[in-house]
């Protein structure tokens, strides 16, 4: 196959690297990935000058603006990045970023959801950027230090099994949040809830979907202590 080389477009600039196929038949046809030029120039930069991948933190939670979060918030734009949570003590707290701050850029490049500003502070460990911001209706610039996240969050996935951690009617796989999974996560301003492993396929399209990463505090104003106790509040939701 040609899985490692290079993916080209029609002028043969190189766009990314191939990874994998997926096929319905079992030959080489179907539907094919890549990893993005950009991602793989940034992980090539960093093993060339420090021997490893780095990846980089703030100290926040990111949340996709869809337009229910935006009517249900009031918030002035229904697209975007808005800031769900700051961590006490973290750069962007340093830096003055603060709950429902809504990122319009990243050293200048617009963010049009928490995946893409995700990607963009992951490489940036090491580094001080620039994010626009918008606060009751007006537009801020924060100097904020990336500094390197120490544990990977897709290693939550390992802890992941079967039906425990599913919460079906969320299409999701959750996790206690505990002395076991705190470090392998971002500063969090406090330890309880559950973090999300890792989405069903079948709900992904959803509006307001869930990502892998994110952390559930609350339920209707009631805090979650656990995956059962999730299961169990959106089970009682579903009967009324």
């Amino acid at each position: 196959g040609n899985s490692g080389g290079p993916l080209v477009d029609s002028e043969g600039r190189i766009v990314g690297i191939n990874t994998f196929i997926v096929s319905q038949s079992g030959a080489n046809s179907g539907i094919g990935f890549a990893a993005p030029s950009n991602i793989v120039r940034n992980v090539y930069e960093q093993i060339r000058k420090y021997g490893r991948v780095r990846r980089g933190q703030i100290g926040v939670i990111a949340q996709t603006i869809t337009p229910g979060l935006a009517q249900a918030l009031e918030l002035p734009r229904d697209w975007g990045v808005i800031l769900a949570d700051v961590t006490q003590g973290s750069p962007a707290a340093a830096a003055g970023l603060e709950v429902r701050d809504i990122v319009l850029t990243f050293n200048g490049k617009p963010m049009e959801n928490a995946r893409q500003l995700g990607v963009n502070i992951y490489g940036a460990a090491g580094e001080t950027v620039t994010l626009e911001i918008l606060r009751n209706g007006q537009k801020v610039e924060k100097r904020v230090a990336v500094l390197e996240r120490p544990r990977d969050p897709d290693r939550i996935l390992a802890l992941v099994s079967g039906d425990r951690n599913l919460v079906s009617k969320l299409g999701i796989l959750a996790v206690d949040v505990d002395e076991k999974v705190t470090p392998l996560l971002p500063p969090l301003r406090r330890l309880s809830g559950v973090v999300v492993a890792g989405v069903v396929a079948d709900f992904s399209s959803q509006e307001d979907h869930f990502e892998a990463g994110d952390v559930i505090y609350e339920v209707n104003n009631q805090r979650v202590a656990s995956t059962a106790a999730l299961r169990e509040f959106v089970d009682r939701l579903g009967h009324g």
